[in-house]
């Protein structure tokens, strides 16, 4: 079954992680995908391993893990930008293409005369899609950028890890690029809105998206609690900022994640625990107070978890019965009735 961009062709001049992630996504929507890579070298995420894939024999490949994560669905050719030959094939095939996607440092492409500019000349129609670091213009367009750099700067680490007089506390990235990852997301997202747009006026657009603002951009709540309270925020673990109980509890028999959502959740938890009183108590019945009390709230839950397992729970902490009822499972925990 054909996917609903099979009539779009998307060049890939792009490296690294955020704009293959963009291409593949493209390409997993059904877009006819051409990845240009370095000769010899290839992208620089091939040498990113171990692990690499293996041949028939159990040999190790020149492909990564790493590079087959964003890589998928793709046609690969390898041209050498810095030679007049490349830079025509490159130029052909933009004529027929409706995409490009491109994370050169700012300039590098227009001395090789691949700049949106030059490229609009032979396409108009084109979507021209720029990924760096700090965006085209500005003081800092210039330097180079990684993910873990973008997180540390954009604010990501400061929330990130556990909180400060905690063991192991200090800044942690998150354990995958999600900076590389949401700006891909942000790209792909961009240019089929400028496929929409061009549909209605028949012209191409370009896109300049810098990875540290999406990084500022998905902080999201935690950004907003800042703008509206001005207090930085904090790393706090695993415990939500807005939302108690969400947290990991230790049980006898390893963690457990507990994600409540709502008042009506807490009340159901509370039964499920055997304390009900505790849905009622003015400390904890809107989520609101159950925010501002939970150390204490933590407490109380981890006092009941730490002698129970997961799987079973805790013979002092089973749910009381209820009536029966269709169901063949309890109502609050989804264990059988014994």
């Amino acid at each position: 079954m054909a996917g609903p961009l099979s009539h779009v062709r998307v060049l890939d001049l792009s490296r690294i992680m955020a704009g293959p992630w963009a291409g593949q996504i493209l390409a997993d929507l059904g877009a006819d995908v051409i990845k240009v890579e370095r000769p010899a070298i290839g992208d620089d995420t091939r040498a990113w391993g171990p692990p690499f894939l293996k041949d028939r024999n159990g040999a190790d490949t020149s492909e990564a893990g790493y590079y087959l994560s964003v890589n998928r669905g793709k046609r690969s050719i390898t041209l050498d930008l810095d030679r007049p030959e490349g830079q025509r094939v490159v130029r052909a095939i933009a004529a027929r293409s409706d995409i490009v996607l491109e994370n050169f440092k700012v300039g590098t492409l227009t001395r090789f005369g691949l700049d949106y500019g030059s490229l609009r000349a032979v396409n108009p129609k084109l979507i021209y899609c720029s990924i760096t670091g700090f965006g085209q213009t500005g003081p800092k367009r210039d330097a180079p950028a990684y993910d873990f750099m973008i997180q540390a700067m954009g604010g990501l680490m400061s929330v990130t890890g556990e909180a400060d007089g905690k063991p192991g506390a200090g800044p942690q990235k998150v354990g995958v690029p999600v900076v590389d990852i949401m700006t891909g997301m942000y790209a792909s997202i961009a240019v089929l809105a400028a496929l929409a747009r061009r549909n209605e006026t028949g012209r191409g657009d370009y896109i300049d998206i810098a990875m540290l603002d999406v990084q500022v951009g998905f902080l999201a709540n935690q950004a907003m609690n800042y703008l509206v309270s001005g207090k930085p925020p904090r790393r706090g673990g695993n415990a939500h900022p807005n939302i108690q109980p969400q947290d990991v509890f230790a049980c006898r028999d390893g963690h457990l994640a507990l994600a409540v959502g709502n008042d009506s959740q807490f009340d159901k938890f509370c039964r499920a625990v055997g304390h009900p009183e505790w849905s009622v108590d003015e400390r904890f019945r809107i989520n609101s107070g159950r925010v501002r009390n939970r150390d204490v709230l933590k407490t109380m839950i981890s006092d009941i978890f730490a002698g129970a397992t997961r799987r079973n729970g805790s013979p002092t902490s089973r749910p009381p019965a209820y009536p029966a009822r269709r169901s063949t499972r309890c109502r609050w925990c989804w264990k059988s009735p014994r």
